[in-house]
């Protein structure tokens, strides 16, 4: 069985009840496999990224025919917009950026056989190229941190990061430690080019953090709220405190 998510923003929780904390999110639009089911909660699996978490049946519409999987499948436009309103089903649902359009066409997209009409701005996925991920990573600006968050009212560093990289059709997988295997390694913080991905390791050595590489040695990244820091060698000093708030690990580039 295969799922759509119709709501603004859908938890994805780690065990199935509300009291689980959220480690992921649907947005409008995304799609998913159901892998099983346990007193009203729905296990799945993101097409996108194949990450697993619980949702909850009532959250959950069936895509019932092969045409509606195909077209929520292709290739979609993704929303610019901090924040949009479409009508859908009679309601009216709130999207965010980075949230999917399947099948648009610059004034109409389709999903679950409804066409609706979205009057915001929208980039098709993959015609944004490297030199335009500042200025599409720099509309999540104070966005607050959220664990498991992928929206402008709360994200995560790894969301933020898969988010924007949607833009420019890259499908990142969604923890940083699994984003750091994709790509080739830079080696120094002079050799950086903005787009790059800089990760970050806990006292284990275990990769905890991700950011965007900007030019002139900054990074752009979710701590506390979406920010840009220095970077150098040691990792991102933060000067609003004067130090050092992340230890770097590895530096990669991905496209």
């Amino acid at each position: 069985m295969t799922g759509c998510c119709t709501l603004s923003a859908v938890p994805v929780r780690a065990e199935p009840g509300h009291r689980s904390e959220m480690i992921n999110q649907l947005l409008f639009a995304d799609t998913y496999h159901v892998l099983s089911e346990q007193n009203g909660w729905l296990r799945i699996a993101t097409f996108h990224d194949g990450y697993e978490g619980w949702i909850h049946s009532n959250q959950h519409t069936p895509l019932k025919t092969k045409p509606e999987k195909e077209t929520v499948a292709r290739q979609p436009a993704v929303v610019y917009d901090l924040v949009s309103l479409i009508s859908y089903q009679g309601r009216t649902v709130l999207i965010t950026c980075g949230t999917s359009l399947p099948e648009f066409d610059g004034l109409n997209f389709r999903l679950v056989k409804e066409k609706i009409t979205f009057n915001g701005q929208a980039v098709k996925a993959g015609q944004s190229n490297i030199t335009m991920v500042e200025k599409i990573a720099s509309r999540f600006l104070g966005v607050p941190y959220l664990w498991g968050g992928r929206s402008p009212f709360g994200i995560d560093c790894s969301g933020f990061t898969q988010v924007v990289f949607k833009f420019m059709g890259v499908n990142m997988p969604r923890d940083a430690y699994q984003q750091a295997v994709q790509g080739e390694i830079v080696n120094f913080v002079s050799e950086t080019k903005p787009g790059d991905l800089a990760f970050f390791s806990n006292e284990e050595g275990k990769i905890i953090h991700v950011g965007i590489v900007l030019s002139d040695e900054r990074i752009i990244h979710a701590s506390g709220r979406v920010r840009i820091d220095r970077l150098d060698h040691f990792g991102i000093f933060n000067q609003e405190i004067g130090k050092y708030t992340h230890q770097l690990k590895i530096i990669k580039r991905v496209v």
